[in-house]
């Protein structure tokens, strides 16, 4: 029978101080724009504290006291299909916004949406469904292939076409993650891996951005001025932040020089603040948050439940050491922000989903 205890203290706690943390350097990260065109005081407060912060945290207290499990999974094709249907609204003339030549928000009158923050959740819930019902069959390599590319291909046409390449790379992270924790060999997986190589090839060769992003990669001078800026710009912020930083709002490269400062440049802005110090903080508090995640999903009562501890766990994780990576010249750059810390209230607001979820899980037994 099972037992109904105490959510998990320490992965509350975690997930508090983060959101803590990410609103504290937020509002510093955002004092270089208040200066610009087109970015007032309502931008901070109403996208990142009350719709992503207050809103997320009543969203988490909901799901984690007042939603049934139980419906997630009954429903997880038609949460999935519903997910898909929602990132094509981005496509709508009178309702899709564009930014920099990608279609990836919804214009809701009040504010703008990013629904592939769905399509996330809606693949691993409808994922974390489908696995219990095919556990006796995962080891076999045409299963563990048929179900990543079937579960992959719609997302895949439709970021593709946005285009979202980071938010895609996101989701095959957490459904590879998946497959394993189902029990998938890991000789499937370094074939799955070695594959995913290859269509990055195709995919530079088709897609010039992702190419140049990756020649940027290998060669960060190459193009100073163009597409080797942003990294230039970050890394000159993380090395003058050194040890300790030069304190909070004291950062130089946010006013005018570092591009998206509170977006997927947040880390940069963190380095050079608080320096080594803060930025380890950052990737501690993440590294404790994805442990604490999986031994949730360990404890587990049922498969679904603890597949879909491991998906959301990795959605997250692996988008936020993706935009430190990245801002760290480790990997290319994605696009991806930070979560809990870069600017974007629908981003926050289905973390926040997720982490109820998850605590909603813990107190099963």
């Amino acid at each position: 029978m099972k037992k109904i205890l105490p959510i998990d203290k320490i992965f509350f706690g975690i997930t508090a101080i983060l959101a803590l943390v990410g609103l504290f350097v937020f509002t510093s990260a955002s004092f270089g724009l208040f200066a610009r065109k087109g970015f007032s005081l309502n931008d901070f407060l109403f996208d990142q504290v009350i719709l992503g912060v207050f809103f997320g945290a009543i969203i988490a207290i909901f799901a984690t006291h007042k939603f049934p499990i139980k419906f997630l999974q009954t429903n997880a094709l038609y949460i999935f299909i519903g997910s898909i249907v929602a990132t094509l609204f981005v496509f709508v003339p009178s309702i899709g916004l564009e930014h920099g030549g990608a279609h990836r928000w919804v214009d809701l009158r009040f504010t703008s949406f990013q629904p592939s923050e769905l399509l996330k959740l809606g693949t691993v819930i409808y994922l974390a469904a489908l696995l219990p019902v095919l556990k006796d069959r995962i080891g076999t390599l045409k299963t563990s292939l048929s179900i990543a590319g079937g579960i992959l291909f719609l997302p895949a046409v439709v970021l593709l076409l946005e285009p979202d390449t980071g938010t895609l790379a996101v989701i095959f992270t957490a459904v590879v993650a998946m497959l394993l924790a189902a029990g998938m060999k890991l000789r499937h997986f370094a074939l799955i891996v070695i594959m995913s190589l290859f269509a990055i090839g195709a995919l530079a060769y088709d897609r010039p951005y992702v190419k140049e992003r990756i020649l940027t990669f290998l060669d960060s001078s190459r193009d100073p001025l163009g597409a080797g800026y942003q990294i230039q710009k970050s890394l000159l912020a993380i090395g003058s932040g050194g040890v300790a930083g030069r304190g909070f709002g004291q950062s130089i490269q946010k006013f005018g020089s570092l591009p998206e400062p509170t977006g997927d440049s947040i880390f940069a802005v963190i380095g050079e603040e608080f320096g080594f110090i803060g930025g380890f903080v950052i990737i501690i508090l993440f590294l404790l948050f994805g442990v604490r995640g999986i031994q949730i999903a360990r404890r587990a009562p049922n498969m679904f439940e603890s597949l879909l501890v491991v998906g959301i766990v990795i959605l997250i994780v692996s988008q936020s050491f993706a935009n430190i990576a990245a801002m760290l010249g480790i990997i290319p750059l994605t696009g991806l922000p930070l979560v809990f810390v870069s600017h974007g209230g629908s981003a926050i607001l289905f973390a926040f989903l997720g982490v109820g979820i998850i605590l909603n899980i813990s107190k099963r037994n």
